[in-house]
C-alpha cells in the first residue's frame, strides 16, 4: 500500500488529490527525488533534498525548505504501514497553471509518498537502447519529472526480458540507464562516464566515488563508449534502490565478472550501514 503526505495531511494514495491543471500533470513542470528507507530510516535524506533543491533552481521552481520536507517525511513515516524496505518518492511541481508552458502564481505542490519495496536481485541484465539522451539539454543535472523517454527506453528494455536500458549521449559516448549511472571495470580499474556526458549526478555515484577514494579503491570519471560494455570485466550499476549492482549480461552477452566488481558491491554496502544519513 502507497500512503501519502499531501498539503499537510497523511492518507492513502488512492484518496490523494492534485488539482487537475497542476503544471507537473499538463507539462510535467516539476522535480523530484527516490529515497531508500530500511528499517524506517531514510537513508541519505540530506543529500537528496540538496538535490531536489538544486533540480528546482534548474527550472527556476520555488523548492519547499529542508526542514519542511524532513517535517513531512517524518510525519508520513510514522503514519504508514511498517516496512522492513520501502521507497520514498519526495515530488515538487509548479502547482496548478495555465493550459500552456506558462506558469501560473499558484504556490509549488508538495508530494511526499511512501510504499513498500522489495531488493533488487544481485545479478541483472541490461541492454543499450537507440535513444540518445541530450548532454546539451536546458534541464541537464536536474531530476524532472519529465520522464517519458526513459519510459520508452525501459519498457523496450522489458521487451527485450532485461531489467534496465542504457543510453548513449548525442556524442555516442555512454551516458546512463534510465534510472541508474552505470561503472565498468577494465584495466583493473573502475571507470564512470563524467557528469559532462549528461548523465545524472547520482546520489549513490557521489557516494560510491567518495568512499572509494578514501578506501583507494581505483576508479576513474572518464568517457566511455558503448563498445567498451563488450570488453568489459565488469558492469555495474549504481541507484538509490539498488545500491552498486553487478550486471550479469549486456545485449545478452554475459558480463564475465571480477574481483574489483565484487568489492565495489560490498565497500558500498559496508559503508552504507555505518551511517542512514552520510
Amino acid at each position: 500500500m502507497t500512503t501519502v503526505w499531501i498539503n499537510g495531511q497523511v492518507m492513502d494514495a488512492g484518496q490523494a488529490r492534485v488539482n487537475a491543471l497542476d503544471h507537473g500533470l499538463t507539462v510535467g513542470d516539476g522535480v523530484f527525488e527516490t529515497v531508500k528507507v530500511a528499517q524506517g530510516e531514510p537513508f541519505a535524506l540530506t543529500r537528496h533534498l540538496r538535490r531536489l533543491a538544486t533540480s528546482a533552481q534548474v527550472l527556476e521552481l520555488d523548492c519547499p525548505p529542508a526542514a519542511a520536507i524532513w517535517s513531512a517525511v517524518a510525519e508520513l513515516s510514522a503514519a504508514a504501514p511498517a516496512s522492513p524496505l520501502a521507497r520514498l518518492r519526495i515530488t515538487v511541481t509548479g502547482g496548478a497553471g495555465p493550459l500552456g508552458s506558462d506558469r501560473g502564481a499558484a504556490e509549488p505542490t508538495l508530494i511526499v509518498a511512501l510504499a513498500p519495496a522489495s531488493p533488487w536481485p544481485a545479478h541483472i541484465e541490461v541492454v543499450t537502447v537507440p535513444w540518445r539522451r541530450n548532454e546539451h539539454s536546458a534541464v541537464i543535472g536536474a531530476k524532472t519529472t519529465s520522464y517519458a523517454e526513459n519510459v520508452v527506453a525501459l519498457n523496450a528494455a522489458h521487451r527485450q526480458g532485461a531489467h534496465e536500458a542504457l543510453l548513449s549521449n548525442t556524442a555516442g559516448r555512454l551516458c546512463e540507464g534510465t534510472g541508474s549511472n552505470v561503472l565498468v571495470v577494465r584495466d583493473g580499474r573502475l571507470a564512470t562516464p563524467p557528469l559532462t556526458s549528461g548523465c545524472l549526478a547520482g546520489i549513490t555515484r557521489e557516494l560510491f566515488l567518495e568512499w572509494a577514494a578514501a578506501d583507494g579503491l581505483p576508479v576513474d570519471e572518464i568517457d566511455l563508449d558503448p563498445a567498451d560494455l563488450a570488453t568489459a570485466d565488469d558492469v555495474l550499476l549504481t541507484s538509490t534502490t539498488r545500491d552498486v549492482q553487478q550486471v550479469a549480461a549486456v545485449d545478452g552477452r554475459p558480463v564475465p565478472g571480477s574481483k574489483l566488481g565484487q568489492a565495489a558491491v560490498e565497500l558500498f554496502s559496508r559503508r552504507a550501514a555505518e551511517r542512514s544519513d552520510p
